[in-house]
């Protein structure tokens, strides 16, 4: 009796090689379409303190998706239609938020059209695996300006308060007057460049960078997302306490290159903050014999 070899079906658990011709299309298509919302955008990034960080964002992003692109291939490719409705639902809302004059809304259509191409091209299972470069995405878009006002006015209030307390603990006379601090030798107006919002955003990327190159546990992503909040306000609210204690030794330094030096320093404090606490967390859970 003979054997004779029978062909391998085609099995939903073997991986395909990826269409870059699909991907390539679509990459330039919606380039095109994207243009002047992207172009805007990087406008506000080169012109808007606190958007500094935007330009970092996709090449972060890129760089991760890349780093993942070995098990993106090993994993089985089944398109989803739905992704194709998610593309045409968000270029819909890019018109209408265009039309609108809603920036927001308009450049959040395009990371949602990112997310629609991967799950038609690849299915669920390719956003699961490109899920955590898709939502740091989210980053390079500037907040809505009615939460960011209030987020602003509630920062400014906060770092005004923290100031008070740390500058009187230092034994120099304040008094608070909202977000205004009047020393002996001059008043500090807590301005919205002051809030420590553009700190708050730049730290709350780099954790997210940092927790996932340094901790593979996803929820250590969240909790230290969650600690950049404390240690973004405390160390602004230093910062603004600093420049008090400057500026009766000498106005000018709190002013110009001196007050910017101040925020780059502070802000590596709080940098490096984030790393420590990571460490006695991550000693802490060892010792508990957690993963």
């Amino acid at each position: 009796m003979v054997s004779v070899p029978v062909a391998p079906t085609p099995s939903s658990t073997t991986p395909t090689k990826i269409s870059w011709q699909s991907v390539v299309w679509f990459g330039v298509l919606l380039t095109l379409c994207y243009a002047p919302i992207l172009y805007r955008l990087g406008v506000q990034w080169a012109t808007d303190e606190n958007m500094g960080h935007g330009f970092f964002v996709p090449v972060v992003a890129g760089f991760i998706a890349w780093q993942r692109r070995g098990l993106l291939l090993a994993t089985p490719r089944k398109p989803n239609g739905w992704g194709l409705f998610l593309v045409i639902f968000a270029g819909a809302q890019a018109v209408a938020a265009t039309l609108g004059a809603e920036l927001f809304t308009a450049r959040l259509a395009f990371v949602l059209s990112l997310f629609g191409i991967v799950l038609y091209l690849g299915g669920t299972r390719w956003v699961k695996v490109l899920l955590f470069p898709l939502l740091l995405l989210l980053f390079m878009i500037p907040i809505p300006t009615i939460i960011y006002a209030a987020l602003t006015l509630k920062l400014q209030m906060l770092a005004s308060q923290l100031a008070e307390a740390l500058i009187g603990a230092m034994g120099i006379p304040v008094l608070r007057s909202g977000n205004t601090l009047t020393l002996p030798s001059q008043t500090l107006d807590i301005a919205e460049a002051c809030s420590g919002i553009r700190s708050l955003l730049s730290l709350a990327f780099l954790s997210l960078v940092y927790s996932y190159f340094a901790d593979k546990r996803v929820w250590m992503r969240w909790v230290l997302l969650g600690l950049t909040v404390p240690i973004a306000i405390f160390a602004n609210g230093i910062r603004v306490a600093l420049t008090g204690l400057l500026s009766e030794v000498n106005t000018n330094l709190a002013q110009g290159l001196y007050h910017e030096t101040e925020g780059f320093i502070v802000f590596a404090v709080a940098l490096l903050v984030l790393v420590s606490v990571h460490g006695i967390i991550r000693f802490t859970t060892r010792k508990l014999g957690r993963s």
